[in-house]
């Protein structure tokens, strides 16, 4: 399904090469925290763990994050997003399609793919009236149609992949999308100041670009994920007396 993959919507064109300042500043505000794609709504478990006592400070944060990119989103979603970003430049949606249906396949957790979803729908949503690039307004169609689950990664990446972006940059704006997310989370979460939140944040700089470089070098099959004590979190927040979050 190349190209024409979308019923009923204008033929897509292989993504142009914009001028690099151009292409970086589209990445910066998709990966920006004000991109209304509703990631304040959702801590990932990380309110499960704050709540029980287990996460109380800047270290057992960044404990959270490490498990969390290693054994989640570095493995999987940034995979999903350099795949994306790739196939979407050339308008490849047979792979953005097959990446979806992974990701959906791979999000057990009632919560967290309700989350991953309702991310994805919005971003390509917000993605595609921003442009009015055929594809990505394709792919807003087809999730609100049902047709694809929309996962996240996948709208990010292939919004990126649209706007000329690399699947490596693309792949570490989104774990560094991701950790910032969580970081502003625990802010609301557990006594934690501003500084000692960009400081955790600053720590996981080598550990997301060596993950998103694995990501650009790795294919669909190699995609992955084992995060059972997350997963857990995940589970158990739904039955929360108290919550602040909808994950």
């Amino acid at each position: 399904m190349n190209s024409a993959s979308f019923s009923g919507h204008p033929r897509c064109e292989p993504a142009s090469r914009p001028q690099l300042q151009q292409s970086f500043l589209a990445l910066l505000q998709l990966a920006d925290g004000l991109f209304p794609a509703g990631g304040f709504a959702h801590s990932f478990g990380l309110e499960t763990y704050a709540q029980a006592g287990i996460i109380r400070d800047g270290a057992g944060l960044e404990a959270f994050l490490v498990a969390h990119l290693e054994g989640s989103s570095g493995p999987a979603d940034a995979v999903a997003v350099a795949l994306c970003c790739r196939a979407a430049r050339t308008c490849d949606t047979t792979v953005c399609l097959a990446t979806d249906a992974r990701l959906e396949a791979m999000k057990w957790v009632p919560e967290l793919r309700a989350a991953s979803r309702q991310m994805g729908r919005q971003t390509a949503r917000v993605a595609a009236a921003l442009g009015g690039d055929a594809l990505l307004q394709a792919l807003a169609a087809a999730i609100d149609d049902e047709r694809t689950p929309g996962h996240h990664a996948v709208a990010f990446g292939a919004a990126a992949g649209r706007s000329g972006a690399d699947p490596e940059t693309a792949a570490a704006a989104y774990l560094y999308s991701t950790s910032s997310l969580l970081v502003s989370a625990a802010l609301r979460l557990i006594p934690l100041g501003q500084v000692e939140g960009q400081t955790v944040l600053a720590s996981l700089r080598p550990r997301i670009a060596r993950l998103a470089g694995a990501a650009a070098r790795s294919g669909l099959e190699d995609m992955w994920s084992f995060s059972p004590g997350l997963e857990l979190a995940g589970i158990r927040h739904a039955s929360l007396e108290m919550r602040l979050f909808r994950s």
